[in-house]
């Protein structure tokens, strides 16, 4: 019996160290799979809601004037650098990306002109792709959120009015190589329709008050936001499930609320809106005087506070409470004869009442303004810890109606 005991005992611990062994191996397997989907670069998460993203988001920055910046008079035989430090902004590095989320940024936008380096039948230069994916992995590797676009890009767009077809055939093209390149990358990867030149004045002239030609107008706004979001959803990889950004209607707060402008439809339920904050624009962008208006350089009074509420319901009101995620896709103001503490007032308070309702405001910034990109860090510490309060704030909470 004792004989036998000690077989048993042999036995049982043989066993205990196998199971021991083989649950070390799955526990190391599953740590290691853990972090494999905790990767920024490729995490996808099917149980977030665009809400939830948008919230995670926070407070956004965008890397202006740099991947976008266009013109005939830029030399092209430079390849992308020639292009991307052209309006003034040193070659983009991990660095300079590694300082916007050390200031307290969750977000960067990166603005693309895909034209720059681009054959006749639209086939996108190899290197231009490969340098928007590595500064979108700089941004992804220091745990933000990536947002790519279509930006002005010299214009084209507006050519929707006249020559559709031709176009659209421009629009898809670009789409489709964006789409493959980025389809593996998980959620923290954001694709955006297109930049604020999604209106048609040569139709509707906005000013007029006037109808006459808005239906039309409209129409194209969404028709081509629709072809957007069909193709992403068509494409391969994480593509059908991946978060968008669909650019509102001159991404104007007023037209972009307007019952013309609709939501593309989308099965996946993963669709933002995007609109920018320029308001008012006799503060945010004359920097003298025109025409159409006398230049502001203050800001703050109980008015302008209070238009700026208004504005924040408004988006509320029209998606947010409809299920539709927002981001301010753009805010910012001219620093041109004003005081360091005006913008300052100014850019903390369009942040707080974004924020503080859901949105994710993001900050456009360009070389110089508010953020020292050669020295990564921001030019005005006390904006910066101003911002950083804000993040920390409660918020209104996710807004997730429809499931978006």
């Amino acid at each position: 019996m004792r004989n036998g005991k000690k077989v048993v005992s042999l036995l049982l611990a043989g066993v205990l160290a196998v199971l021991s062994c083989s649950c070390g191996n799955s526990s190391k397997e599953e740590n290691s799979k853990k972090e494999a989907d905790s990767n920024p670069r490729t995490e996808m998460r099917d149980d977030m809601t665009t809400s939830q993203i948008v919230e995670e988001m926070g407070l956004g920055i965008n890397l202006g004037n740099t991947l976008e910046a266009c013109g005939d008079w830029i030399d092209s035989s430079g390849g992308v650098n020639s292009y991307e430090t052209a309006w003034g902004s040193p070659t983009i590095t991990e660095d300079m990306i590694a300082g916007y989320a050390a200031a307290g940024f969750d977000s960067v936008r990166i603005p693309v002109a895909w034209s720059n380096l681009m054959a006749e039948d639209y086939t996108i230069a190899p290197e231009l792709l490969d340098r928007v994916e590595t500064v979108a992995q700089y941004v992804l590797d220091n745990g933000m959120y990536a947002v790519v676009n279509l930006h002005w890009d010299n214009g084209w767009i507006a050519g929707f009015s006249t020559d559709y077809d031709t176009c659209m055939e421009k629009y898809t093209r670009i789409w489709e190589q964006v789409t493959d390149r980025f389809a593996d990358y998980g959620d923290h990867l954001i694709l955006e329709s297109m930049n604020e030149e999604g209106c048609f004045d040569d139709l509707w002239n906005r000013y007029s008050g006037s109808d006459d030609g808005k239906a039309e107008a409209y129409g194209i706004v969404n028709r081509i936001n629709q072809q957007f979001v069909d193709l992403v959803r068509g494409s391969r990889g994480n593509n059908p499930k991946r978060h968008l950004l669909i650019a509102g209607y001159a991404t104007d707060v007023d037209l972009t609320c307007d019952e013309a402008f609709q939501m593309p439809q989308d099965e996946a339920g993963r669709c933002a809106v995007s609109v920018h904050y320029y308001t008012p624009p006799t503060f945010c962008i004359l920097e003298e005087d025109a025409d159409w208006g006398k230049a502001k350089t203050t800001w703050g009074s109980p008015r302008d506070q209070r238009i700026l509420e208004n504005d924040m319901d408004k988006l509320k009101s029209r998606f947010l409470d409809n299920g539709v995620p927002v981001i301010i896709g753009e805010y910012g103001c001219s620093t041109k004869n004003k005081t360091e503490e005006i913008v300052r007032t100014f850019l903390t308070a369009v942040a707080q009442a974004a924020y503080t309702k859901g949105m994710c405001p993001m900050l456009w910034d360009v070389t110089g303004v508010f953020y020292d990109r050669n020295n990564c860090r921001m030019l005005d510490s006390q904006l910066e810890q101003d911002l950083q309060e804000i993040a920390a704030a409660p918020r209104d909470g996710v807004h997730n109606a429809s499931g978006n």
